[in-house]
């Protein structure tokens, strides 16, 4: 595997390739993040990853400065998946001059998790445009962990005519069911326990579904067990997967998201159905 800082060594080790994966990252890297690697392998093509921290979708008094950054095993976890190039930019690289210029998202991120994280959508947007103008990838690869943000790259890419094949891989979970973060190193070992309640929050509201209650009923249950466990429940909502919308009588696929904070770390996670 190469490891690359710079625009310009970037750009000059994928000179005419056509075929490039893509798969972003922030680093501190899992098994999840792992498994989008063989996902761009399949594909076909060389696989480019990126490790950077990206400042812009951080909110005031959000984790940018403690967010986890282990790049030496980060770099050895890419290299044992079988990645071919690491791009691993400092912020100068990303960000040489203000970014007076973002991507606005549409409605859909005022909602969910852009409602709790004002401009959080808008800073994802800019950083993966920029480093998908940097990596000219054919395709990229993102977790279905962040659905919304997964749901708002799409719309991006379909309409600013982007000719990169957005693919969605599904969540990784431990055995107990907690969706696999690099913010669950945050938790604490009682925190860690407690944690799969999310999880199965979110199966009951789809058994629930299933059995015939009210869509904002099964919602409202989720969020009053989750709140009554000592959760700070952000959100939990059902909506038509396609749209991002409240599901109508035409929905076919439905998701149930939640996001909710133990102690001071802030999950989310999703199921669709």
């Amino acid at each position: 595997m190469r490891t690359v800082h710079s625009t310009a060594e970037l750009r000059a080790l994928l000179a005419g390739e056509q075929r490039v994966v893509f798969v972003p990252t922030m680093g501190n890297l899992h098994r999840g993040h792992l498994r989008l690697i063989h996902r761009a392998r399949e594909l076909g093509g060389p696989v480019v990853a990126s490790v950077f921290v990206n400042r812009l979708q951080f909110g005031a008094g959000e984790d940018f400065d403690r967010y986890p950054r282990t790049l030496m095993d980060d770099a050895q976890a890419l290299a044992d998946a079988g990645c071919d190039v690491l791009f691993a930019p400092d912020e100068q690289t990303i960000y040489p001059n203000p970014q007076t210029v973002v991507v606005q998202p549409p409605s859909e991120a005022d909602q969910l998790c852009g409602e709790h994280r004002p401009g959080h959508f808008a800073g994802v947007l800019t950083v993966v445009c920029k480093l998908f103008n940097l990596v000219q990838p054919a395709a990229a690869v993102f977790g279905e962990k962040d659905f919304q943000q997964l749901w708002l790259i799409r719309q991006m890419a379909a309409q600013l005519a982007m000719p990169i094949r957005i693919v969605g891989h599904a969540t990784e979970r431990d055995a107990d069911g907690l969706a696999l973060s690099s913010r669950n190193r945050y938790l604490s070992p009682v925190e860690r326990k407690v944690a799969p309640q999310l999880y199965a929050a979110l199966c009951g509201v789809r058994e629930s579904i299933h059995a015939g209650m009210a869509v904002g009923a099964a919602a409202a249950a989720a969020a009053s067990t989750l709140g009554a466990g000592g959760w700070e429940v952000d959100y939990v909502a059902v909506r038509d997967a396609a749209s991002l919308r409240e599901p109508t009588p035409e929905t076919t696929t439905w998701v149930v998201l939640a996001a909710a904070r133990l102690g001071s770390t802030r999950l989310i996670d999703n199921i669709t159905f």
